[in-house]
């Protein structure tokens, strides 16, 4: 089983330690343009493999002939976020280069899954599958697994409760539009409007719209540790075949009303990718809110449209 990881930086090399830590595939491939930068970081974590006790292969290259034959691939590669820049501001540039790399890794990976976390998150899953050319099921974008960890680390912090014992859903596109759903939010089986009154769930909801900003301004760019574990633990999912049901931004044909584009959905995943998009029955303002998600996604897929036409 191999895995290869495009994008040496933060979030690639935190997504190739989470996954060669795990112990769990055969060879781990880090590619990135930079000479030097994926070979000392793959060299790194292969001389912590006696510490950690793994044995998978961590390979560092700028080659993407080194990554043929892979079986899941996670395309990080693209500019960061900066203070006052949101993922939109990224779409022409990152839609350029995750063009490029999804060209190069899909000729010698044809049977693989492809996991995006390069921002903005929904339309990058978008350039990716129809550069590609692979099945919709087999292309998805990483957003709902990070923000759904925001939204329990915040919960645990304002309650001191296990994060073990917090399950949550969050839905819609990867950023300020997403839609945490507090009706499917528990602590230990309690739903969570039960432990919490409004005011602060509310407040605790708005603080994870804005997760990913809030740490660009604490550090001057984007975060790296949770993205990349959150990038992982798909891979897991999809490498044991484990039936995992995650949010994730899938491409929708229809489910909840909406088709033609990816946007953060509750999905199974396995070795064949998405196994099952799931629908959860939504309320009038969920659905509203869902919509509204829906809408910003498209306005930013026109634009990419409008970009490339030009």
């Amino acid at each position: 089983m191999k895995v290869t990881v495009v994008g040496a930086g933060n979030v690639g090399a935190t997504v190739a330690e989470c996954v060669a830590r795990k112990d769990m595939v055969d060879e781990v491939v880090l590619i990135d343009i930079v000479e030097g930068l994926p070979q000392g970081k793959a060299l790194d974590m292969q001389e912590s493999a006696p510490i950690h006790l793994f044995d998978t292969r961590v390979v560092g290259t700028n080659n993407y002939a080194d990554t043929a034959g892979s079986d899941v691939c996670v395309i990080t590669a693209g500019l960061p976020r900066k203070p006052g820049m949101s993922r939109d501001d990224l779409l022409a540039k990152n839609a350029a280069i995750v063009k490029s790399v999804t060209e190069q890794f899909a000729a010698g990976s044809p049977n693989a899954i492809i996991i995006v976390v390069s921002n903005p998150l929904d339309v990058m899953t978008y350039v990716a599958y129809m550069t590609s050319g692979f099945p919709s099921k087999r292309v998805m974008g990483m957003a709902g697994v990070l923000d759904t960890a925001r939204y329990r680390a915040f919960l645990s912090m304002e309650l001191g409760a296990s994060v073990k014992d917090i399950q949550a859903l969050l839905m819609g596109g990867h950023g300020d539009t997403m839609v945490p759903l507090p009706r499917y939010t528990t602590i230990g089986g309690i739903q969570v409007t039960e432990l919490i009154d409004e005011d602060r769930l509310s407040a605790i909801v708005d603080r994870t719209k804005t997760g990913g900003g809030e740490i660009v301004k604490l550090m001057g760019t984007s975060a790296w540790y949770a993205p990349g574990a959150a990038a992982a633990e798909m891979v897991e999912a999809i490498v044991k075949d484990s039936g995992r049901v995650v949010p994730a931004a899938a491409w929708l044909t229809g489910e909840y009303g909406l088709e033609n584009l990816f946007i953060g959905v509750p999905v199974r995943l396995g070795k064949e990718g998405i196994t099952e998009i799931i629908q959860v029955d939504l309320n009038k303002d969920e659905s509203k809110l869902m919509d509204e998600s829906a809408e910003h996604v498209r306005a930013n897929l026109e634009a990419l449209k409008r970009l490339q036409s030009a």
